[in-house]
């Protein structure tokens, strides 16, 4: 899979409120309601991440999670990232609103 070029990734971040790019990744930090509910996130995470073969970086502190997309093989942000990011952002509006 080739690195998406800056111009797809900035049409992609139009549609995804607060995520930005760092250090080379797709990153957001979502806010949860609790420990509790960061860690049920973390999870639909996981099971979404293994759907689709594509890992992200998570970090949990207390009630916020750190989600980091990147893909390690290509070197950069990939259309999987773009598209993992899109569904991370479903997941986590499902749950709060």
């Amino acid at each position: 899979m080739s690195i998406a070029p800056d111009d797809e990734v900035q049409d992609a971040l139009a549609s995804l409120p607060g995520w930005t790019v760092h250090e080379g990744a797709l990153v957001k930090q979502f806010e949860l309601p609790s420990f509790l509910a960061a860690v049920e996130f973390v999870n639909a995470l996981a099971d979404m991440a293994e759907e689709a073969n594509h890992h992200p970086d998570l970090d949990i502190r207390y009630d916020k999670v750190r989600v980091a997309l990147v893909t390690h093989s290509a070197g950069g942000i990939t259309g999987k990232d773009l598209q993992m990011a899109q569904r991370v952002e479903a997941e986590h509006s499902g749950r709060t609103g």
